[in-house]
């Protein structure tokens, strides 16, 4: 196998792509699969035009993922954005796919990244977004799971925690991202629940329609972003509120807590309260503490710190985001909020600005330099 042969053939072979119709990024994924089928079958079956060769296979990609995005949204469209309440009703295989791709030999990270590629059909980029690392990184992980893949049968399905994994990960990106999926991971999650009986299934399920219950109020008129505390709570769906805590509550009743479960816990709590001043900030602490516990998540110790600035007062809370690595995505965000609370709106207007800069789309950048730009106009006033 001439690996020097296949990176210089790649720009070559997305340019093609890109010239049929193809956009940037899905002449790259579509490139990629077709180096990665190169790898399997040059050895045994080398072709005589290796570029002719990479162009058809690779446009036989791009070709099935047009399709499969086309059917992924024909079952958004059934779901309309409403999921109705109770078990799902339409069984499809798209579940059963997702088991397949967490494959035991796979490991859990790269079954949930490979998954999502294939099947819930975002981007590396947004997959990459989601891992906290870098775009290349994720490449990679997708390529060698593949790889890993394309020699084993598929008839060895992953466990549950695996495919929770990734329905979470593609219902955060339909939440909070810029691809609808949120409706359809919903759907999924219940169609799991309804075959299996497990606590994680429910919690996750719980979560989801806690979360989902805000959609209407999380965007202006305008289309800007609204923060929780900001939001026309009489907007929220309380159809879906009620659900998910009776949800919740029949799961917590077994006793065997997962993250799942108190990251719902902490969503009921905020869905509970008429008004954001009185949000029970001191039990959402402690469900993040057993968050933390659970997971020892940098994220959840991020989110911990906002609630102990609220229970305890914001030098508390800043006292707990100092234990935190500054890299971390949204910390500049979150001192900036505790800072503007502690009565320093110079750092805060600042660390606003810098948040703004790293922000991982563009309804909350706006948001941040928003923040940023009455602060500083109020230091300028």
């Amino acid at each position: 196998m001439d690996e020097a042969l296949l990176r210089a053939l790649t720009p070559t072979v997305i340019g093609i792509l890109v010239r049929r119709g193809a956009d940037f990024a899905a002449a790259e994924d579509a490139v990629q699969d077709a180096l990665v089928e190169a790898v399997r079958v040059w050895p045994d079956d080398p072709p005589r035009d290796p570029q002719g060769w990479l162009v058809t296979a690779a446009w036989r990609k791009f070709l099935d993922a047009v399709r499969a995005d086309a059917s992924r949204r024909h079952r958004e469209a059934r779901v309309e954005g409403e999921p109705p309440p109770g078990p799902g009703e339409a069984v499809d295989d798209t579940l059963q796919l997702y088991f397949l791709c967490a494959h035991p030999s796979l490991t859990p990270a790269s079954a949930v990244a490979l998954t999502l590629r294939a099947v819930g059909g975002l981007t590396t980029r947004q997959i990459a977004r989601a891992y906290l690392v870098p775009e290349a990184t994720m490449a990679q992980r997708i390529s060698r799971a593949k790889r890993t893949v394309s020699g084993v049968r598929l008839d060895q399905p992953g466990d549950v925690a695996t495919v929770l994994r990734v329905l979470y990960l593609v219902f955060n990106e339909g939440y909070s991202g810029d691809v609808d999926l949120a409706g359809e991971a919903i759907r999924l999650t219940r169609e799991l629940a309804a075959r299996i009986d497990h606590e994680e299934v429910a919690g996750l399920l719980a979560l989801m329609l806690l979360h989902h219950a805000r959609r209407a109020a999380r965007t202006g008129p305008d289309g800007r972003l609204v923060p929780l505390a900001e939001q026309h709570r009489g907007r929220w769906d309380t159809r879906l509120i009620a659900e998910g805590v009776d949800v919740l509550q029949a799961a917590l009743a077994r006793d065997r807590l997962g993250e799942f479960q108190a990251q719902a816990a902490i969503a009921a709590l905020h869905a509970d309260a008429p008004t954001v001043e009185e949000t029970d900030w001191v039990q959402i602490v402690e469900w993040y503490d057993e968050l933390v516990g659970l997971t020892g998540s940098p994220v959840a110790r991020l989110n911990r710190a906002v609630a102990v600035g609220e229970a305890d007062g914001p030098r508390a809370g800043l006292a707990a985001l100092a234990a935190l690595d500054p890299a971390l995505p949204r910390h500049a965000a979150v001192a900036a909020y505790l800072h503007e609370r502690e009565g320093d709106p110079v750092t805060a207007a600042r660390l606003y600005a810098e948040a703004a800069r790293s922000a991982p789309s563009l309804g909350e950048r706006d948001h941040l330099t928003r923040q940023a730009a009455r602060l500083n106009a109020r230091l300028r006033g």
